[in-house]
């Protein structure tokens, strides 16, 4: 039996979400490593201000897929061109940084503890309430005296690494060239919208959800980046067939660096987001808006889960933990035999 056969199965948790109006919408998507695919999608695109149903080709908001699918990746890109390297200070790369307290521990965070979340940087700081211009925003956030704090999960990390692609390549983040299905710049018309907010007092559609990166301009390290199903899942198939990146890269990428974080992703670990029944060395990673990608080298799969979980607002229960699990589980499920 084909995958496209079974993944109904898989959609189900998603489709009985959907039902239950705790998401407004999903699109699964599943490639094996020798190209196989299969699409579903179901729902909406937006419900407010007017029903907007979704189709597959539309564009999702990836969030924090962006610190994977651009920013780490990226990032080892540079580094197999000798452009970066993983365990040199960032000052290296960014002198300017702390300049007026050459003895910040700022200057001497690695990328390698950037990409796996081993610094005492913030989990997040509201930036964008400073209310500066994008550029005089970047300079805030490289001479700020951050607090130190136990190592977290971190946007601040990669809003840094950032800056460091900016720099290196003397390219802006908004116009780094992107694969096919990947952009900064969404058509908005063909986008599923987000929420709500308050702040920008419209509903978010075609622009980056995260205030944050917002306030950066659109684009930056740690979100900002929009994806098609079929963008998604091409940049999983070219990591299942070990394309892109060196050897040596795409081990690193399925090595723990601190507890589960490897470069970037998170690794398979008792209760994580991607479900049981996969291989050991499975990555994933989620974005804030209602989306993630899983994919497991080991045993040639990979798949992602879109919604837009968020629309028409955060603030109330949607169950995506659940409904990521579940659908993992599912994925492994079909197959355990492979």
């Amino acid at each position: 039996m084909s995958i496209d056969q079974k993944i109904d199965d898989i959609f189900f948790p998603a489709q009985e979400s959907i039902n239950s109006k705790l998401i407004p919408g999903a699109v699964l998507g599943l490639v094996t490593k020798n190209g196989d695919c299969a699409i579903r999608v179901k729902g909406y695109a937006q419900l407010e201000p007017e029903t907007i149903p979704l189709e597959s080709s539309m564009w999702f908001d990836l969030a924090s897929l962006t610190k994977v699918i651009f920013t780490t990746q990226y990032c080892m890109e540079l580094v197999d061109k000798n452009l970066l390297s993983l365990d040199e200070p960032i000052a290296r790369y960014i002198p300017d940084l702390r300049q007026y307290d050459f003895k910040a521990y700022e200057r001497q965070i690695t990328l390698r503890q950037l990409l796996s979340h081993h610094t005492s940087l913030p989990a997040v700081e509201p930036l964008y309430t400073l209310g500066q211009d994008s550029e005089t925003l970047r300079a805030y956030i490289l001479q700020r005296d951050w607090p130190k704090g136990p190592s977290v999960y971190s946007d601040i990390n990669f809003i840094l690494i950032g800056l460091v692609i900016e720099r290196v390549t003397n390219l802006p983040l908004s116009n780094q060239i992107l694969a096919k299905g990947l952009s900064f710049s969404p058509p908005i018309d063909h986008s599923a919208s987000t929420e709500f907010c308050t702040w920008r007092n419209r509903v978010m559609r075609g622009e980056v959800h995260d205030e944050n990166a917002f306030a950066l301009g659109g684009a930056a390290g740690h979100a900002g980046l929009f994806g098609t199903v079929d963008g998604v899942l091409d940049h999983a198939l070219r990591i299942l067939n070990d394309e892109s990146l060196s050897s040596n890269m795409m081990n690193e990428m399925i090595t723990p660096h601190f507890h589960h974080r490897t470069l970037g992703w998170e690794i398979n670990h008792e209760g994580w987001h991607g479900g049981e029944g996969h291989s050991p060395r499975c990555i994933g990673h989620l974005g804030f808006t209602g989306t993630g990608l899983w994919i497991d080298k080991a045993r040639g799969y990979a798949w992602t889960l879109l919604t837009n979980r968020v629309h028409p607002n955060r603030h109330r229960e949607s169950g995506i933990m659940a409904l990521r699990r579940e659908t993992g589980r599912r994925v492994a499920h079909i197959f355990k035999d492979h």
